[in-house]
């Protein structure tokens, strides 16, 4: 059965004559009704305020007078109840006779459960209700969510009457402190950023309610906007003068005085006043499993208990482990970690921070994860290093919390995590002695003693394989080097194998001696105890766990591991799982794997040679036949990620002769069904096909890689990843002119340019563009010959040279028409579009940018097409063709959501508020463009924030906040300022009235 929208669903009690089960109702919007989904006629807007006040009864009986005050209250006309009874006979045709009964000369509607939208969305607030006291915030944000959703615009709408009247400002009133609680528990969950837009909305529409004022200043403050914020206590309190000559009441004067001395309450998602009950704070539980057969360390175990103990009752303790790889901090740690838990009641967090690998884990990502694990929404969570350190030190004041570190690479990456108040700890696990982390407890942790060694042995093997082979036993750990990790290994690789007896094993292990006793020496000790497992290996595993080493990035798929082999996909999985069952491989996710960091370090120890055996073959041919391996090994990586992300590039943009100018590649790549499966792709392995790149501008694979980098442009223009990007692109243009390769360097430098152009560096991407077009001029590459000059005239339009950029402009033009070309041609086609716009010349700005769309759509480009729509939408609005040009910048604004382009929707939403502001809907442009800089953060650049904050200051000014307008443009002033821009100026002149009054 279809149901009306807005209908609830009926479930009357089986058998029940009191509701008639196929009508429903709605009274949250216009008075309506619908039977078996259809609507039913309710009559003329008096008719309506009758089947209103019935229904608003809860199923009571109303007598013919009270329905007579309801609708004309105390003036009544003479045939008022004749009126009402036609008006009742008329609903009974239409609702039917049961719907409506007459008891002792009243009326009543009786209806079934859910019927009516009003009952639904008062059960589903009650239940929020009950889920927030629970301490169940997401499932009481979701039922006030869905009750909020019931309502239809205003409530009765149409509907006459001093009764209507009545419940109109009732219900309008219910459905506000609906939205503050729903708001409030926004703010607690660290929502503040998505909530700004909304709040801003809401105070426009209603100035004078203060509980929203106060949740707009809470939600300014803790996105970092703390000018804003106060200025919003100052519009407020001149607004309450002047309207009602009262003062702002005591909550908001206490939430402004907190936020004047910086509260470090206030930066937690959480923050009660006093009297008011605490939401429970997120308590996470994040270390590993503690091994169930840990053994010995009994003194180090009590040492740092105690000193975890001593944390927890009331001072702060940092322990700091450290020793060769394998020697056992990890598991150490883990342990007194798990015992100290009672001792912090308030949680324990655990970051892995890879320092022995090439590349350590960086403090502001690892920050970025325990915020997020503290309650944190990724919106609140800052972009710096020092403002990541300063909240997650503020979430930690006051609360008992174990931090572990593990794998630290020096104090310098584990300063920043420290907590910075009493009661909690910090323990680190690390390669080196912490020597400069002031005030750490430094333990050396050495080797299992003997008998340590052999009870690990035992406890994994088994007391009956052992017991009658004690000295074999002895042998085994004694080969071990009583390394902990070297003994995990063998014992394991023993226990799944029943055939073999210890003395066997110890056989074995007598073969490897030479290697076994370089374990005493530094790094090299790790290395040999994983040569126990890669000697077991088959040769094709071998083969497998050398190469795979090879590959950068945090981890690998199948696909791009089968490619890396040169195997079938079912042929590497099934090598894949055989190396993580023996444990020198980890699995990720389904279809992705991972090295631990020292055995990927291992592992590309062992693929410097093809043999580990070494007897008399001859070192120089070996190693030769090694060096080839390696080098096919990673040109196939290189080709599948360059066929893969040149296919994404192809379904993005079809008919795009980029993909005809690439380098050629030997082995296929991936194919797609569509372009979400595509974007899917590129977003999932955006990071191991930059460190792909990064890894091969060396020789023959530099072409390739400054390729592969084009074929991902969509990682820079959508704002993801765009920092490991221009990392890449750096590393590639640098290595392009160490090599003198001019084609490869204009195209990383046109890469390079196209990432300043997004972070809005237009002096750096200047720079990069005009070498990369004469780099093009010598290298005559078609590709770099047609985009560096569009990317100047991009340029050129950011900074005001518009006769410079409509130059550039038709240069690309006239380009990709001579390299038929006609997506680029759009493209430039489009931005040309907005030069003459900026010059003045909207009819030809119009006409140029509806060439580009045309094109554009008759290619069957969705994403480009919404660029040109978005240079349409500009030109349009400068005509004053508002309609249209909101249309043009919706449609844009679907597809560019659709494809992850934060910058373009963040832009696109920008220019819609544009235009709100111009239509004289201030109210509406704030909103919007609090949305912008929410989808903005982190992204676009610190102009393109002034841009919108400039906006945003207009619209807040309108609209009567002008404190919070002015902390807008200062900012956006002090932005144009650095960037030496000519923006400054127009906002000089907007603050300029307030520095006079």
């Amino acid at each position: 059965m279809d149901v009306a929208p807005g209908a609830p669903e009926q479930r009357g009690p089986e058998g029940s004559g009191e509701a008639h089960p196929e009508l429903r109702f709605s009274v949250l919007g216009p008075v309506r009704a619908w039977r078996d989904g259809e609507p039913v006629p309710t009559g003329s807007p008096q008719q309506k305020a009758l089947l209103a006040a019935l229904l608003l009864r809860d199923g009571r009986t109303a007598t013919a007078a009270e329905l007579i005050d309801a609708l004309w209250g105390e003036e009544p006309p003479s045939r008022a109840l004749a009126a009402v009874r036609t008006y009742a006979s008329r609903m009974r045709k239409s609702l039917g006779p049961e719907a409506l009964t007459s008891e002792a000369g009243g009326y009543a509607v009786r209806v079934a459960e859910g019927a009516l939208d009003l009952t639904v969305a008062e059960q589903l607030a009650a239940e929020g209700e009950k889920a927030r006291s629970s301490g169940d915030l997401c499932a009481a944000r979701a039922l006030l969510g869905k009750s909020l959703g019931l309502w239809d615009g205003e409530p009765l709408a149409g509907v006459p009457g001093p009764y209507a009247e009545a419940q109109r400002a009732r219900l309008e009133e219910w459905r506000l402190q609906l939205l503050e609680a729903r708001l409030d528990m926004d703010l607690e969950v660290g929502c503040h950023a998505e909530a700004v837009s909304e709040l801003t909305a809401l105070t426009a529409a209603h100035p004078l309610r203060e509980r929203l004022r106060e949740l707009l200043m809470l939600a300014l403050y803790r996105s970092g906007r703390q000018a804003e914020a106060l200025a919003v206590y100052a519009d407020t309190r001149r607004l309450l003068a002047d309207e009602l000559g009262v003062d702002p009441r005591p909550e908001m004067s206490r939430l402004q005085q907190r936020i004047l001395r910086a509260d470090p309450g206030l930066a937690e998602p959480l923050a009660p006043e006093q009297g008011d009950q605490p939401a429970p704070r997120v308590r996470p539980a994040q270390l590993p499993a503690t091994v169930p057969d840990f053994t010995g360390r009994a003194a180090f175990v009590r040492d740092l208990g105690e000193r975890l103990a001593t944390a927890g009752g009331g001072v702060m303790t940092i322990s700091a482990l450290a020793g060769i790889g394998g020697v056992g901090k990890t598991t150490l740690a883990v342990h007194v970690a798990h015992a100290a838990r009672p001792h912090f009641p308030d949680g324990q967090l655990y970051a892995d921070l890879q320092g022995t690998g090439a590349r350590a884990a960086e403090p502001e990502a690892v920050l970025g994860a325990f915020l997020r694990a503290l309650g944190t929404a990724d919106s609140a969570i800052p972009d710096s290093l020092e403002e990541r350190a300063g909240l997650y030190r503020s979430l930690l004041d006051g609360r008992r919390l174990l931090v572990l570190l593990d794998n630290a690479r020096d104090a310098a990456q584990v300063r920043p995590l420290l907590p910075g108040t009493a009661g909690c700890a910090a323990l680190i696990t690390s390669r080196t002695r912490m020597l400069g982390l002031a005030g750490a407890h430094l333990v050396d942790l050495d080797v299992m003693s003997p008998d340590e060694a052999l009870q690990l042995f035992t406890r994994i093997v088994g007391e009956e394989r052992v017991s009658g082979e004690r000295e074999a036993a002895l042998d085994v750990v004694g080969a071990c080097g009583f390394l902990p990790l070297a003994i995990r290994i063998a014992a394991s690789r023993l226990a799944a194998r029943r055939t073999w007896t210890v003395s066997v094993l110890a056989g074995k292990l007598a073969d490897e001696r030479r290697r076994l006793d370089e374990l005493q020496a530094g790094d090299l000790a790790v290395k040999a105890t994983f040569e126990l497992g890669y000697g077991q290996l088959e040769p094709q595993q071998a083969r497998a766990f050398r190469l795979l080493g090879l590959a950068d990035g945090p981890d690998i798929s199948l696909a791009a591991a089968a490619a890396l082999l040169d195997l079938d996909s079912q042929e590497a999985e099934d090598l894949l799982e055989s190396l993580v069952d023996a444990s020198l491989l980890e699995s990720a996710a389904p279809g992705r794997y991972r090295f631990h960091d020292l055995l990927r370090l291992y592992a590309r120890s062992c693929a410097g040679v093809t043999h580990a055996d070494g007897q008399g073959r001859d070192e120089e041919p070996r190693q030769a036949q090694g060096r080839d391996e390696r080098e096919a090994a990673l040109s196939r990586l290189l080709d599948f990620y360059l066929a893969t992300a040149a296919a994404v590039y192809a379904i993005e943009r079809p008919q795009d002769r980029l993909v005809d100018h690439l380098e050629p590649t030997r082995h296929a790549g991936l194919s797609f069904p569509d372009r979400h499966r595509a974007q899917d792709w590129l977003y999932a392995e955006a990071n191991c096909l930059l460190a792909c790149v990064r890894a091969s501008l060396d020789g023959a694979g530099l072409r390739r890689a400054v390729d592969l980098l084009w074929a991902a442009k969509d990682l820079a223009e959508s704002g993801a990843n765009s920092r490991e990007y221009e990392t890449a692109a750096v590393a590639a243009r640098d290595a392009a002119r160490a090599a003198g390769d001019a084609r490869a360097e204009g195209r990383a430098r046109t890469a390079l340019t196209n990432v300043h152009l997004v972070a809005g560096r237009f002096t750096e991407a200047e720079e990069e563009a005009s070498h990369a077009m004469l780099l093009a001029r010598q290298a005559a590459d078609p590709v770099t010959s047609c985009w560096a000059p569009n990317d100047r005239g991009i340029i050129a339009l950011y900074q005001n040279r518009n006769a410079d950029g409509e130059k550039y402009f038709e240069e690309a033009i006239a380009n990709f028409r001579a390299t038929d070309n006609p997506a680029g041609e759009a493209s430039a086609l489009c931005n040309l579009s907005r030069t003459h716009l900026a010059m003045g010349n909207t009819s030809s700005a119009i006409r140029l940018a509806q060439q580009g769309t045309a094109i554009y759509d008759g290619l069957g480009h969705s994403l480009r097409g919404a660029n040109g729509r978005y240079a349409l939408g500009l030109a349009l609005t400068r005509a004053g063709l508002h309609t249209d040009a909101v249309q043009r910048l919706n449609e844009a604004l679907d597809v560019f959501r659709d494809s992850r382009q934060r910058l373009w929707e963040g832009m696109t939403v920008f220019r819609i508020a544009e235009i709100h502001l111009a239509r004289q809907q201030p109210a509406r442009a704030a909103a919007l463009a609090e949305q912008s800089l929410a989808v903005l953060r982190g992204i676009g650049g610190a102009w393109r924030r002034g841009n919108v904050l400039t906006v945003l200051g207009k619209a807040l000014s309108a609209i009567g906040q002008t404190g919070r307008a002015q902390a807008c443009w200062r900012e956006a002033l002090t932005i144009y300022e650095e960037l030496d821009s000519p923006e400054a100026a127009e906002v000089r002149t907007l603050l300029t009235p307030v520095a006079a009054a």
